[in-house]
């Protein structure tokens, strides 16, 4: 079993916890990922490792309520524990100095693009940071991505806070104004991601795409996570999850992420009447 050792709600969506992991500590680097699963019967979900602590032997991961198991997650406690944590799995993100570098990530997309962020101002690069929400109130990171980078952009849907709008919008600003990027590193929805590897192409700006594919095994072995990239089939938990984002089949991602959503529909909804009744603690 895996203890929970801290926990921390950052908005009404959002929660990061700390797991006592000593040797996942040591090893992961940024761009990784963990699968979780929270007891005998649970899913097994791939989860961003935020951060890592390794003289304490923690790691770090934030994620968004958004299902049966990610909301028994964000019910969980302090002290709780996690009947298997397996990681770091997945390729690192390719830190190197490349120059002006830019970083965007929508919605729990920022906790994602942090470490990268992180260590690509440390290996010398002018990193530029764009992050948006829906609303203020969803916003992330904002100070932890500010000491990450030397330029940090926000955007809100509705206006809240930052530039109304989309980080797509910032994008497009910046570029149109003659700001040069060596290459983009992106995090978040797919249709976002899509939006933002489009609108790079159009500037020839490289731009590296972590995907969110539906995951079991996360070792390669049964192709959930499949995805088509340069018309080539690859596994993001093995070949990933990080991939050319001029190259993705985005379209076809989304569809394949979408699969399960009537299933995934009727468990929450069992999960939300049971917590109802049961009352959950937020």
């Amino acid at each position: 079993m895996y203890k929970i050792t801290a926990k921390q709600y950052l908005n009404p969506l959002i929660c990061k916890i700390t797991l006592r992991e000593p040797e996942i500590a040591q090893k992961a680097k940024p761009g990784q990922f963990v699968v979780i699963r929270i007891d005998e019967k649970g899913e097994r979900i791939p989860l961003t490792i935020f951060d890592t602590d390794k003289a304490n032997g923690t790691i770090t991961i934030i994620f968004q309520k958004a299902g049966t198991t990610t909301a028994k997650l964000y019910e969980s406690s302090a002290g709780s524990e996690l009947k298997d944590v397996a990681g770091p799995l997945g390729k690192p993100t390719r830190i190197e100095k490349f120059g002006k570098v830019l970083c965007v990530g929508g919605g729990v997309g920022a906790a994602e693009i942090y470490p990268g962020a992180k260590a690509l101002k440390a290996a010398g690069n002018e990193v530029t940071v764009i992050i948006g929400s829906r609303t203020k109130e969803l916003l992330i990171l904002e100070r932890e991505l500010k000491e990450a980078s030397d330029k940090l952009h926000v955007a809100t849907d509705d206006g809240s806070y930052g530039k109304k709008g989309f980080v797509t919008d910032i994008i497009k600003d910046l570029l149109s104004k003659g700001e040069k990027f060596d290459i983009a590193f992106v995090v978040g929805p797919v249709m976002m991601m899509k939006a933002v590897s489009d609108l790079t192409r159009q500037y020839n700006t490289k731009t590296i795409a972590s995907l969110n594919s539906n995951m079991v095994d996360a070792t390669g072995m049964c192709g959930t996570c499949r995805v088509t990239v340069g018309g080539e089939v690859k596994f993001a938990c093995v070949d990933g999850p990080e991939f050319d984002g001029h190259l993705v089949d985005f379209k076809e991602l989304a569809e394949r992420n979408n699969r399960f959503l009537k299933q995934e529909h009727e468990s929450f909804e069992l999960f939300k009447h049971k917590c109802k009744l049961d009352g959950c603690k937020k």
